[in-house]
């Protein structure tokens, strides 16, 4: 067996793991069943990873977000390991080739969604696995009570009959007392160790500022920041307007969202990371591979949907034990909104049966048929046909989507493909006869092997750079050599896909989730109250109330939230006046007696008394006691 911390070097450079990272890879190797709290920005990922590779056989990692799930395979696959997932379409011969593929392959990890594995298919080619540890990912998403309760996390326990002999890893960023209950009683786990890192950030400063002017708060705020920020906002548009705003006033900013190219991502992320455009605009999609150590202020343009997001969010700077500052710009206008726009996107029992409906006979679906084809849908042309509001039918379809009705992928931007039709002596002939074309071509036969015999994946941003031409070019001569018969060319498209998961049913569908679908409703609209509960809440340390949030009852005040700020300042000017108040009262009056009385330190006493004998409102007698003039 090798040692984790050979493999932590190879493959990830580091000499040791961090303290809590240890524990939980311990935790791990004893083969216990673990359920580990680390907050933003611990290293979750190779808490598991180091100890899926350790062990010999398959490690199943639960992951809820598609996005997410690429993104790790991705990086594994860019260090070595082999990993693996089952992309959404995938035909039963696809799955079937993926399973041999990790079979025979000698594959490390496979990555699947919580929905795949209620498939019987996938839940039968499992079962021919030998599969070492199990691992849930974000695995608040449990528990009803999380901030991303999704249904199909709570049939997880079905993996313990599929693997009795592994161990279960669940790991989350944030999660409440109930949420951990849950976690542990609905994946059935056995004595679990529980690993808990305190929310507690001692170097990050939590601020909420009211404001009836944001842009102009802002402006002042990087004034007087250097430091590499974050900003959030609620809104793709509004990533783009404050970025624009932004720049216009001399800030260098990028801006980011969930429907950006995979360049103009990678573009921004970039530009972000070297400091060349150091502040990043950006909607709660970025978030996923953050690790920049030396991020000193996170701002909230918007407020978030949840504290559990909000923590998560805020806890993206000061990674490097260095002073940052997460501050909250909001007002009473922002708070009603945020009701409002929490009424207006959450779909009524009766939207939902319309939204459902309406879908299937989108696709003229009828009553009874069951269809596993997936469909190209483009969300704003089904919303202007049957005239729903875009932001409620949206959010229609990612509650179809948490109860295994449909599977929904917005926006999912599928990589471009290309196969060459004719032979390579065709080829050859072809591109001579045209200058542009054949620097194509070249630089295409140049990046992408196999485009003769299959479909490859290409870029055509890469393309567009290496020929030192536009992308817009690269596409138009992209689609002659279609045109001409020379190569199947098959564009990305911004569209999302939907499949149905379910045959059409109509009400009947809907009845069978409608209490649980009401119960999540409430729950959501008790996030953004707990949420405006912090916010209005201004005689509590911040701290204090994200750590009594998440079940830690013992905090002392941080010392340097807006709150705590806010009463060393009252505390400052009221003082002086108690002091005067109760010297008119008495006779000459020792330090400690001043102290004691009033029920403040001698040290903070002292600094009054002197500032009140320097303005003669008060003097000292030879014995050191104090008396009013």
């Amino acid at each position: 067996m090798s040692k984790p911390e050979d493999i932590l070097k190879e493959y990830w450079g580091f000499s040791s793991f961090r303290p809590k990272q240890q524990e939980i890879v311990n935790s791990i190797l004893y083969k216990n069943d673990t359920v580990a709290l680390l907050p933003t920005g611990g290293g979750k990922s190779i808490a598991f990873q180091v100890p899926g590779l350790v062990f010999e056989g398959v490690c199943i990692v639960v992951s809820p977000l598609i996005a997410l799930i690429e993104d790790q395979v991705s990086n594994l696959k860019d260090r070595g390991i082999k990993a693996t997932q089952i992309p959404s379409g995938s035909s039963t011969d696809d799955i079937v080739r993926i399973f041999d593929n990790i079979k025979y392959g000698r594959y490390k990890f496979l990555y699947l969604s919580p929905e795949r594995i209620q498939s019987k298919l996938i839940q039968e080619k499992l079962n021919e696995l030998s599969i070492s540890l199990i691992v849930i990912d974000e695995a608040h998403c449990i528990s009803e009570w999380g901030h991303d309760f999704r249904p199909s996390y709570t049939k997880l326990n079905i993996l313990r009959k599929l693997a009795p002999e592994a161990k279960i890893a669940a790991l989350t960023a944030t999660a409440t007392t109930k949420v951990l209950t849950d976690i542990v009683s609905i994946l059935e786990l056995e004595n679990p160790t529980i690993l808990q890192e305190s929310f507690y950030k001692e170097n990050l400063s939590l601020n909420v500022i009211y404001t009836n002017d944001k842009l102009s708060k802002l402006h002042r705020i990087f004034q007087k920041n250097q430091a590499p920020s974050i900003v959030y906002v609620n809104s793709r548009k509004r990533t783009k307007e404050l970025s624009k705003y932004l720049n216009q006033h001399g800030f260098k900013s990028g801006y980011y969202h969930g429907g950006l190219q995979i360049n103009e991502k990678k573009e921004a992320f970039d530009s972000w990371m070297s400091e060349e455009k150091p502040i990043m605009v950006a909607t709660n999609a970025f978030g996923m591979g953050i690790d920049k150590a030396n991020v000193g202020l996170v701002v909230h343009y918007n407020i978030p949907a949840s504290l559990e997001n909000y923590v998560q969010e805020a806890g993206r700077a000061g990674r490097n034990k260095k002073q940052a500052f997460a501050l909250m710009l909001t007002n009473d206008s922002d708070i009603q909104t945020s009701r409002e726009i929490l009424k207006r996107t959450l779909p009524s029992i009766q939207d939902l049966k319309e939204i459902h409906k309406k879908l299937y006979q989108h696709f003229q679906i009828s009553l009874g048929e069951s269809t596993l084809e997936t469909y190209s849908f483009n969300i704003l042309d089904f919303c202007n046909k049957y005239k729903f509001i875009p932001a409620k039918a949206f959010g229609a379809f990612q509650i179809l989507n948490n109860y295994g009705i449909i599977e929904f992928n917005q926006g999912k931007r599928k990589t471009s493909t290309i196969q060459i039709l004719i032979s390579s002596s065709q080829l050859i002939n072809y591109k001579e006869t045209n200058h542009l074309r054949k620097k194509i071509i070249d630089v295409i036969l140049r990046m992408y092997a196999g485009s003769f015999e299959n479909d490859v994946k290409i870029n055509e941003f890469e393309i567009a750079k290496n020929a030192k031409v536009t992308s817009f070019t690269v596409v138009e001569i992209l689609e002659k050599l279609e045109t001409d018969g020379i190569i199947k060319y098959q564009k990305a498209n911004g569209d999302s896909e939907i499949i149905f998961l379910v045959p059409r049913e109509d009400d009947k569908t809907i009845n069978r989730i409608s209490k649980n679908v009401t119960s999540f409703m409430k729950h959501r609209f008790q996030k953004i109250e707990n949420m405006i509960t912090y916010i209005e809440t201004n005689k509590v340390c911040r701290s204090i109330q994200v750590l009594n949030y998440f079940g830690e009852n013992h905090a002392e005040p941080c010392g340097h939230c807006d709150v705590c700020l806010n009463k060393r300042k009252a505390f400052k000017k009221d003082v002086s006046k108690n002091i005067v108040n109760l010297l008119n009262k008495n006779q000459p009056l020792s330090l400690k007696d001043i102290s004691d009385q009033l029920q403040h330190t001698e040290n903070d006493i002292l600094i009054h008394l002197r500032k009140l004998i320097a303005e003669e409102i008060i003097s000292i007698t030879n014995t050191n006691t104090y008396f009013l003039n």
